[in-house]
């Protein structure tokens, strides 16, 4: 079975919208973009480094997919085998796809994905894909989140749950803090919720 993992930059106040730039997503008059540079360092630069290293295949929203297209094609020696694995994206609007071994998702994507976690290969990471990420987690499909958390709160901004969830538990693989104040920390889906009365 496949997992499907997601990465993503987030605030203390749960916003995801814009981490890499000013202009990587300004939809609702966003005006943050790119607030993550400021607190980045050694600890992030190794994380990502062995996390985007992984040989999995991709998972992306349409709006996220467009973004690495126009730029990963030509920059793979910052990110080795980014060309060769399989870049799924979800849309029903796209018709074709010049990066190469790119598969599109359309109609019942949640089905699909379904079947594409029971099938044998690599894992899937999901990497920004705001809107996409509300899919996955109101479905049940995220099996580990590996979240960098940063020490800023902007407010207003796409949130990490925007859409919801559901009940579910989770337990900790990895956690560790940066020099600037990042906290770095990988969940794996652990069960159901459990609940019980603290006692003195």
């Amino acid at each position: 079975m496949r997992k499907i993992i997601v990465l993503q930059f987030l605030t203390l106040d749960g916003v995801i919208q814009g981490p890499g730039g000013a202009q990587e997503d300004t939809s609702e008059n966003f005006k943050y973009g790119g607030w993550v540079a400021p607190h980045w360092d050694e600890v992030l630069d190794s994380t990502m480094g062995k996390q985007m290293s992984e040989r999995s295949d991709l998972l992306l929203g349409r709006k996220t997919y467009d973004i690495f297209a126009s730029y990963w094609p030509s920059h793979a020696d910052a990110w080795p085998g980014i060309n060769e694995v399989t870049k799924y994206v979800a849309s029903n609007t796209m018709s074709k796809a010049d990066w190469k071994n790119t598969v599109i998702l359309r109609g019942n994507v949640v089905e699909e994905l379904r079947k594409i976690r029971q099938q044998e290969g690599p894992d899937l990471q999901v990497h920004g894909s705001a809107n996409f990420i509300q899919t996955l987690l109101k479905n049940d499909l995220v099996d580990e989140l590996w979240l960098k958390i940063f020490p800023v709160t902007l407010g207003k901004g796409k949130k990490f749950f925007d859409g919801g969830s559901i009940p579910a538990n989770f337990s900790l693989i990895e956690g560790k803090v940066s020099s600037k104040g990042v906290i770095v920390a990988s969940y794996k889906r652990d069960g159901e919720v459990k609940v019980a009365e603290i006692t003195a």
